[in-house]
């Protein structure tokens, strides 16, 4: 027998101490990207609030949420959650009500009076930001922590964007609302109200800031072309939903007509029955599957009595009579004209065909470009072709949604204080995305989430809050129905199934530690570990093995 061969028998008797045959695989801890997380826009660590939310620990869950995301009460209720549509819990039951956790915690910061910790220093940077949705609400938070002063200049009365503006009272209460824009403004960011801005380049000279971060919101209704010889009233649903309120909604008669199938048509119909119209009936030319509008929306539309009438296009109006067009779908799902045609009877309109972003304000400042949509050119940076100008949210080429709007804002700031300090931002690597069929729920039981209770529909006359809070014992449930995917939360399933005393307890918080003088390599457990924190690796110097 050779040296070489002394040696590495040496080593493997070393590396295989206890019973069992000689290791050539050793269990490692490792960390996987949950999907939620994933999916998150916001760029929230779910995972750990949620821990922390079933742990009884709330004020730490909540400051772990704002960590991303300053707008929790408000996210709780508008997000449409798509960190839920991936989450592993759905092939055991259902997905973790995780929006609904998140709207607990929110609310109680806003009963607790819970702040955001100031800054200790300041960087000597003024940065301004252009327009008080979330957007640009979320990026001059983060940067107001990172030690910038920071002013937002809004062109409207109030703050909020089109969370105010674009979104019933019903779904979002504008108490909750005010209270985390005042949480914003405590930590120190400066809002100016009814300030336009006309000329960018002009206020961020006299004003002495060190960048800009434009982020105005889709304000501005899309125009449709329908022939009309007499028509009657024809709103924008923007303008409509923004006037809604007691003494300021215009007049639209008993039977209202809504053109479109997204969101905002929807919102605008109920908003219609609201208001007192005994008919509203919305108008799109697709069929449901293929409505913008979120499942939930058109349901509770449809409870509420809104009329949907499904792959028709208005052709012409005639003072209150609507001639429209009897749609069919071809093989590729798009409408396609049959040449039948109905009457429908409605006192006023209402367009929800989508909005555009006012971005002429931009047009001359040099080295900015357009898509042809009007939305705004920006780099891997957010930075537009000028120098010190950033851009987000609606005015850039991307989905549109509160939280991708949050989620800009967070990058943005990001990018801009890399910018201020000479550099670039580069995010870290991102750990592997671990699926369903990755986990082994020995533990698994059945427990559905908990439903949020909701307004009856006999009291939906107004505009108080539909869908309820969860209670704090509802809440503690909920966030402890989450499965911790892909990392470890010390159930002690390894330490007590090895079978050589292998796994070393380091105290709570702290995990644990594989022992490799009494590991054999066995696997039991990586074959016990519910959430797949251990991975089974080769081991180092073994012929065959990979280093």
């Amino acid at each position: 027998m050779t040296d070489k061969d002394l040696t590495q028998s040496a080593d493997l008797t070393r590396h295989a101490r206890g019973t069992g045959a000689l290791r050539t695989r050793r269990p490692e801890y490792v960390d996987f990207l949950p999907p939620c997380n994933d999916a998150c826009p916001a760029g929230e660590n779910i995972q750990a609030w949620l821990a922390l939310a079933q742990a009884g620990e709330h004020e730490a869950a909540w400051r772990e949420l704002v960590d991303s995301n300053p707008l929790p009460s408000i996210h709780g209720r508008v997000c449409y959650h798509p960190c839920e549509s991936v989450c592993n819990r759905a092939f055991t039951d259902s997905p973790v009500s995780i929006h609904a956790v998140e709207r607990f915690l929110g609310d109680m910061a806003l009963e607790m009076n819970w702040q955001f910790t100031k800054p200790t220093e300041s960087s000597g940077r003024k940065i301004l930001v252009i327009g008080a949705g979330p957007s640009g609400l979320s990026a001059a938070y983060h940067l107001t922590r990172m030690g910038h002063a920071v002013e937002i200049r809004e062109a409207g009365p109030v703050a909020g964007g089109m969370i105010h503006f674009g979104i019933p009272a019903y779904r979002m209460p504008r108490d909750e609302l005010q209270a985390e824009i005042d949480r914003i403004e405590n930590l120190g960011v400066k809002i100016t109200l009814n300030h336009r801005v006309d000329d960018v380049l002009a206020e961020k000279e006299e004003g002495g800031f060190d960048a800009v971060f434009v982020a105005v919101g889709a304000h501005i209704s899309k125009k449709i072309d329908i022939p009309n010889r007499d028509a009657g009233k024809i709103l924008d649903a923007v303008s409509f939903l923004s006037q809604a309120k007691e003494g300021e909604a215009p007049k639209i008669g008993r039977r209202v007509a809504i053109y479109g199938g997204g969101n905002t048509a929807m919102d605008a119909a109920r908003t219609a029955k609201r208001l007192g119209a005994t008919e509203a009936m919305i108008i799109y030319r697709r069929d449901r599957g293929s409505m913008p509008a979120h499942d939930f929306e058109a349901d509770e539309a449809l409870e509420e009595g809104v009329k949907i009438n499904w792959l028709r296009t208005i052709k012409e109006i005639d003072k209150s009579t609507f001639k429209v067009e009897v749609m069919e779908l071809d093989e590729n799902g798009r409408p396609q004209p049959t040449g039948k045609y109905e009457e429908l009877e409605a006192d006023s309109l209402i367009l929800a065909v989508g909005q555009d972003t006012d971005t002429a304000f931009l047009e001359s400042v040099p080295g900015i470009e357009f898509e042809w949509d009007h939305t705004v050119k920006v780099d891997d940076n957010m930075m537009t072709g000028h120098d010190g100008i950033f851009a987000g949210g609606d005015m850039v080429p991307t989905d549109r949604s509160v939280t991708i709007a949050v989620g800009h804002g967070k990058h943005a700031a990001r990018h801009i204080d890399a910018y201020l300090n000479e550099s670039k931002y580069r995010r870290g690597p991102r750990n592997e995305i671990i699926g369903y069929e990755r986990l082994q729920l020995w533990y698994r039981t059945h427990a559905p989430q908990v439903e949020q209770e909701r307004l009856p529909v006999a009291e939906r006359e107004g505009f108080d809050e539909i869908l309820q809070n969860l209670s704090e014992s509802e809440a503690l449930f909920e966030a402890g129905r989450c499965l911790s995917c892909g990392n470890c939360f010390e159930c002690d399933g390894c330490y007590g199934a090895c079978p050589e005393g292998a796994i070393i307890k380091l105290g709570p918080g702290n995990r644990y530690k594989f022992d490799f003088d009494k590991c054999t390599g066995c696997a039991v457990c990586y074959e016990q570990c519910p959430c797949h924190a251990i991975e089974m690796t080769d081991e180092p110097g073994v012929e065959g093995a990979t280093a």
